[in-house]
């Protein structure tokens, strides 16, 4: 397993409960996967380290979480060395690392998406903005760990956001070059598709809050808290996504020489013209996969092993659970700028042994044999439940009963569906 936080905690607590006699590796590791997975010394950089390594130990699969080593070409170095990876190769991970590329892909292929310029020169830029006017997005073209789109309410505030991309470099190479679109208005929804380059698995749609603040206020971060399932993501919505999106992208990336092959991640946006592309990621979602993984019914390892080995998905169907998961982010304070680490963590027995509440440990680390805070997502804690409003319940009380200090963390983690709900049964009522 290349990467040690949440989202690779829960594809080992699925693969582990899959496998339970198979040996498994991790690089890097956190507090919580020391007895899922034997840590390994070698950096999920160190791509001719990881390849030697596997190679030499005979490992059957590999399934990279985190999208710089796809980005960086991990899945071409195994793949010269025909050992199964899942995960797409450098050029086609460009979808995620470049969205100036995944941009003009979406533009090629007619897939539906904000309207859009690029720049790498500031003058340029400015022009384009003050034509435009706001509200109005500035994103970072290059990997900004989901930091780098800024929603800009004034032209002031975007002439702001592209100098400090392209001039002060405050995303550093990711923002030499900047994608400047269209601020789009809807909720928002994550979608994941198993693909083999043709087909497209899609799994259980999710909702992410990105924003910082309740009420998905404040600064953008890599996620807070998700849920699923969401209850506006019918089936005729998840049918239309698959042909509008899904199959017209993979068959561009096709047409350029570079199938996807792996997990490919829609972040979309229900504008009232329909579903709309915010971004595409090339790998699971962390925090979407804590609150996934523990619904799916079905095997995990089949589609992603057919697809690192280089099968068709041949048919393959998921089952889910009836029911839903809520994960709540606990992170600390300061996140998504400076935070402080090493701070003992407080896990009540209730929680650690609930069969309805899952721990994924995203930053933490074992020091002295003590549970201690390594970065700012810390913890996810997903609930289980019948419902969202159960699920949600569970996860906030167990996110209220673990302690350390400068905890932070949403408790609206859920909103719009609860909302949704509740307007439901007062209709009923009425």
């Amino acid at each position: 397993m290349i990467g040690s936080a949440g989202r690779e905690h829960a594809l080992l607590w699925k693969l582990r409960q899959e496998l339970p006699g198979a040996d498994f590796y991790m690089t890097g590791g956190s507090g919580g996967t020391i007895d899922l997975a034997t840590p390994l010394p070698i950096s999920q950089g160190d791509i001719p380290g990881l390849a030697g390594w596997a190679e030499a130990n005979s490992i059957d699969l590999t399934i990279v979480g985190p999208e710089a080593p796809l980005a960086a070409g991990i899945a071409d170095a195994f793949y010269e060395r025909r050992l199964p990876i899942f995960g797409p190769t450098r050029l086609a991970a460009r979808i995620e690392s470049s969205k100036a590329y995944a941009k003009e892909l979406m533009r090629r292929a007619s897939v539906p998406t904000a309207s859009f310029a690029t720049f790498t020169d500031l003058e340029r830029a400015e022009s384009y903005i003050r034509s435009e006017g706001a509200p109005i997005v500035v994103k970072a073209s290059g990997l900004a760990s989901g930091k780098g789109a800024l929603v800009c309410t004034t032209v002031e505030e975007a002439l702001a956001a592209a100098r400090s991309m392209l001039v002060e470099a405050e995303f550093g190479a990711a923002g030499s070059e900047i994608v400047v679109e269209s601020f789009m208005e809807g909720e928002e929804l994550s979608v994941f598709a198993l693909t083999d380059g043709e087909e497209a698995l899609t799994l259980l749609p999710l909702q992410d809050h990105k924003r910082i603040g309740e009420g998905d206020t404040g600064a953008n971060t890599g996620g807070m808290g998700a849920y699923a399932p969401v209850s506006i993501a019918d089936t005729t919505l998840l049918e239309r996504i698959e042909r509008e999106i899904f199959v017209p992208i993979l068959g561009a990336l096709r047409e350029d020489g570079n199938p996807f092959r792996g997990l490919l991640y829609a972040g979309l946006m229900l504008t009232a013209e329909g579903p709309k592309v915010v971004e595409f990621n090339c790998r699971f979602g962390d925090p979407e996969t804590q609150a996934l993984i523990p619904l799916l019914g079905s095997s995990l390892l089949e589609p992603v092993r057919a697809i690192a080995e280089g099968d068709t998905l041949n048919g393959a169907t998921l089952e889910w659970s009836e029911g839903a998961a809520l994960t709540t982010i606990l992170g600390a304070e300061g996140y998504p700028e400076r935070h402080e680490v090493g701070h003992p963590i407080t896990i009540p027995e209730w929680v650690e042994e609930a069969e309805n509440i899952v721990l994924f440990h995203g930053r933490t680390a074992l020091e002295g044999g003590e549970l201690v805070t390594a970065g700012g997502r810390v913890l996810a804690v997903t609930g289980l439940g019948p419902t969202i409003a159960e699920a949600a319940a569970r996860s906030r009380a167990a996110a209220e009963a673990i302690t350390f200090r400068d905890k932070y963390y949403r408790r609206d983690i859920g909103w719009r569906e609860l909302e949704r709900i509740g307007a439901k049964l007062g209709a009923v009522d009425a």
